[in-house]
């Protein structure tokens, strides 16, 4: 199973939104996809079912790992996509500095893989601290959304910096790319903050699939859906599709993902 952390250093850049869809986007392609919404903000819960907050989730598991992982584990309608919810335990992130939940959040992928999930998506709370760096140092890949405006950009090659620090414990991670969210079109402040990123970063470090700023997001989120599934989501789902197939032509040819989808 490939497990890929979904990391940022500040929140309302995307972060959930991008996790969310990308899911989505593999599933749609056949890959066995779980979810894993680890920021206890709880964000891709509340996005995708209203009762997420009664839900038995992540954070109860690191609390407890004896808590059996078909408990936490929540199908959707399409056969591929499941999701695991923050939990009622989320406020147990603020205990132990880093590496005090390493052990558990890799006992919680292993057991992940071993009920036959191809894929993990874990949505991550901004900043390297705490649950988020022992769930990117578990991962094998990282992929940093970043909104495209001009103050944000600046804080990107800090946030690489740190995260190539966390290769100390995991020589593999791999960061996958930035990738430019909330990009508007017709505003020039925008369209020069992504043209900044790309000047600022190696090409390969920067996915050529933006995310636009749109309300179909907005619209999906009140309606429990990723976006696709809306009547008008087609574009946006375009777009992250197009971002799951950059995603696939990086990844090693060894990884177990492609050997099956590749």
């Amino acid at each position: 199973m490939l497990n890929i952390a979904v990391s940022s250093q500040k929140g309302g850049v995307g972060k959930t939104t991008v996790s969310i869809n990308l899911a989505h986007a593999f599933a749609r392609a056949g890959v066995r996809t779980l979810l894993v919404d680890a920021d206890p903000q709880g964000s891709v819960g509340l996005s995708l079912t209203r009762q997420s907050r009664l839900l038995t989730g992540f954070y109860d598991y690191l609390q407890d790992p004896g808590i059996p992982l078909e408990r936490l584990i929540v199908p959707t309608r399409l056969e591929t996509f499941s999701l695991v919810a923050s939990g009622q335990a989320s406020d147990y992130e603020a205990g132990g500095g880093m590496g005090a939940h390493l052990a558990r959040v890799r006992d919680f992928l292993c057991g992940a893989a071993a009920h036959g999930f191809e894929l993990c998506i874990l949505d991550t709370a901004a900043g390297l601290f705490g649950v988020t760096s022992d769930v990117i140092v578990s991962s094998e890949a990282v992929i940093i959304p970043q909104q495209a405006e001009p103050l944000g950009i600046r804080s990107v090659p800090k946030l690489l910096e740190a995260i190539n620090r966390l290769r100390v414990m995991n020589p593999r991670l791999t960061v996958l790319g930035v990738c430019l969210t909330m990009v508007q079109n017709d505003l020039p402040e925008s369209t020069e903050a992504a043209v900044a990123l790309r000047q600022l970063l190696p090409p390969e470090m920067v996915f050529k699939t933006q995310i636009p700023r749109d309300g179909l997001f907005v619209r999906a989120s009140a309606r429990g859906l990723p976006v696709g599934v809306l009547e008008n989501g087609a574009g946006a789902q375009n777009d992250f599709d197009s971002l799951r197939a950059e995603i696939e032509a990086k990844l090693q040819p060894g990884d177990s993902m492609r050997a099956s989808h590749g």
